[in-house]
């Protein structure tokens, strides 16, 4: 009787042991999802032929997050030439266009992702604007571009030079539209199919899905 009477004790300490185990366990996975949810997202994109907003779209459609566009007081050129005329200009001098976009409360965000177009291989002089008038101190920066087949240029080591108290994450590349050519949207139809693909895979690199999965 006592060999059985102390087997049933053992039994019942280990049986409550496991139980305070797992309701440990229940609170780390509670406060993990908890720091995934306090996670507020912002994208901030300038798009000419609306390949880098479908890009923006689609982001935003697996992480949730405020989605921006970047306007200017005074709106390029519609014509191709005298854009890229007006962006050398700017590029050669370092003037900054002032933005019609004002966004509030930039401090509440944790995560920005900053998507642009190549112009001239270097970064759109308004989103360097962008880059500077807000303080992204403390911040996760992750890039993304489209382009006309020649790559990011020094944009990606712009954003480096103009947020050095951020932390920048490796960004994303996919070949857009050529308006020079008068190719101007093309992520669309199946196009769009393989960038949706494309994203997702790099937001899983760069473990932004699991992290964001509830941030909305």
């Amino acid at each position: 009787m006592k060999n059985l009477f102390f087997l049933a004790t053992l039994l019942m300490m280990c049986f409550s042991s496991g139980c305070a185990k797992s309701q440990n366990s229940s609170t780390e996975n509670n406060d993990t999802q908890k720091i995934s949810t306090d996670k507020k997202v912002l994208i901030v994109y300038l798009s000419r032929t609306n390949n880098t907003k479908a890009i923006a779209e689609i982001i935003q459609n697996n992480v949730g997050g405020d989605l921006v566009a970047i306007e200017l007081i005074k709106p390029y050129p519609a014509d191709y030439k005298q854009n890229v005329e007006q962006v050398s200009k700017e590029n050669e001098t370092g003037y900054l266009p002032p933005l019609k976009t004002k966004i509030d409360s930039i401090e509440k965000y944790d995560v920005i992702f900053v998507g642009f177009p190549t112009w001239g291989m270097k970064i759109p002089p308004p989103m360097k604007t962008f880059l500077k008038q807000y303080d992204l101190s403390s911040k996760t920066i992750i890039p993304f571009n489209t382009n006309a087949g020649y790559g990011v240029g020094s944009s990606f080591q712009t954003i480096k030079e103009l947020c050095p108290n951020s932390t920048i994450l490796e960004g994303f590349v996919m070949e857009g539209g050529k308006e020079k050519e008068g190719k101007l949207l093309v992520i669309q139809g199946k196009k769009r199919n393989e960038a949706e693909t494309k994203v997702k895979q790099w937001l899983k690199k760069i473990n932004m899905l699991p992290l964001l999965t509830f941030a909305h």
